[in-house]
């Protein structure tokens, strides 16, 4: 850790002192046209040396690296913004944004550390930061080379296209999520479930059916959902279609191999106390399966997703995430298609993040669950 905080030091003050040419249009030290960006370097700059001496040993190490880490990236985007375009015109602020990453890198290895409160809301830390590392580096990156907007618009542009069309994308968001995902991803899962319980209950169902869900499973969506449309028209009902289709069978598959896990000895032990059918399997089968229905819930929650969005490419009403990816890329509004793929991801994390939560609440007793002593 110190070696890496003292590599880091050095490449950011190298970066910081190199000249710049005269093909990027401003004076040759840039720094000295932006007091603002200087001044966040060289703050930068010493928590990197610190890491790098005997301070970089207490407990205010991480706060220490994440000051810097945030005042440091101030300069690039002041130096990126007042000389747009300049691409590798200026090798010393690459040079001190390398310098900067390993100040990241320190930064998240503290945070990623059991001893950093992994249970708490530090725990969220690590990821936030790594996440926002990497929407800096976009920006930075297609900023500084001139990328055109056409082809990756920066994220800037992306936030204020979710700024100022946030009612149009919130309906996209309502008709898309709130009715054909939920609806689809709840009868999908419902229905497998329910089915797997049959199967399990009538032992040759599980031949016929097995074989049947692997076949369901390897038909693309683009070939369900125009037969959908035309069964269930343009509204939510045929995405929901679709994603009963997609959702189905991994439920069924998941809760049929949770069901096959209870342990012989288990089972003898309930029929020893005279335990039923319906006893042994809301006592046992059932809790035992758990793991693997919460597995299917969160492997299904992202296909519901993905399912409804590619269904609404084939005919859907004037709203929907599907539609406005379509209809925004054939008006070449790159940007609302990034923003509308921005809320899908968001969307889609959440409820993954939801169900594992409540999965953590309801199978605590699971081995991967239980805490090291």
């Amino acid at each position: 850790m110190r070696r890496l905080g003292g590599i880091a030091a050095l490449a950011m003050a190298a970066g910081l002192l190199l000249p710049a040419p005269a093909a990027a249009g401003g004076p040759g030290w840039l720094w000295q046209a932006e007091p603002l960006a200087l001044a966040s370097a060289v703050f930068s700059i010493l928590a990197a040396a610190a890491m790098a001496s005997p301070l970089g040993r207490g407990a205010g190490a991480p706060v220490l690296l994440i000051a810097g880490l945030l005042l440091g990236a101030v300069g690039p985007l002041r130096l990126i913004d007042s000389y747009p375009g300049i691409g590798l015109a200026l090798p010393g602020l690459w040079l001190y944004l390398a310098g900067l990453a390993l100040v990241a890198w320190c930064a998240m290895e503290i945070l990623a550390r059991p001893a950093a409160h992994p249970r708490g809301v530090l725990g969220l830390a690590a990821p936030l930061l790594f996440g926002l590392w990497l929407l800096y580096l976009w920006e930075v990156l297609v900023t500084g080379f001139g990328v055109p907007q056409i082809l990756l618009p920066a994220p800037h542009q992306i936030g204020g296209r979710l700024a100022s069309q946030a009612g149009l994308l919130w309906s996209d968001f309502q008709q898309t999520f709130l009715k054909s995902v939920l609806a689809g991803w709840s009868m999908g899962c419902g229905l497998g479930l329910l089915v797997a319980v049959m199967v399990d209950r009538v032992p040759f169902l599980q031949r016929g059916l097995l074989p049947l869900g692997n076949l369901v499973s390897a038909v693309p969506i683009v070939g369900i959902a125009p037969i959908m449309v035309m069964w269930f028209g343009f509204g939510w009902e045929s995405k929901a279609a679709v994603i009963v289709v997609m959702t189905f069978f991994p439920m069924l598959v998941n809760v049929i191999a949770g069901f096959s896990q209870v342990d012989a000895m288990s089972r003898d032990l309930l029929r020893s106390y005279g335990a039923g059918y319906w006893q042994t399997f809301f006592k046992l089968r059932l809790p035992s399966a758990s793991p693997f229905i919460f597995n299917a819930l969160k492997i299904n929650s992202t296909l519901a997703l993905i399912g409804a969005i590619v269904a609404e490419f084939f005919g859907s009403p004037i709203a929907g995430m599907g539609f406005r990816i379509s209809v925004e890329v054939a008006r070449m509004n790159v940007d609302v298609v990034w923003a509308t793929i921005a809320i899908a991801a968001l969307a889609g994390s959440l409820f993954y993040w939801a169900i594992a939560l409540v999965e953590r609440r309801l199978t605590f007793w699971h081995p991967s669950y239980r805490r090291s002593a």
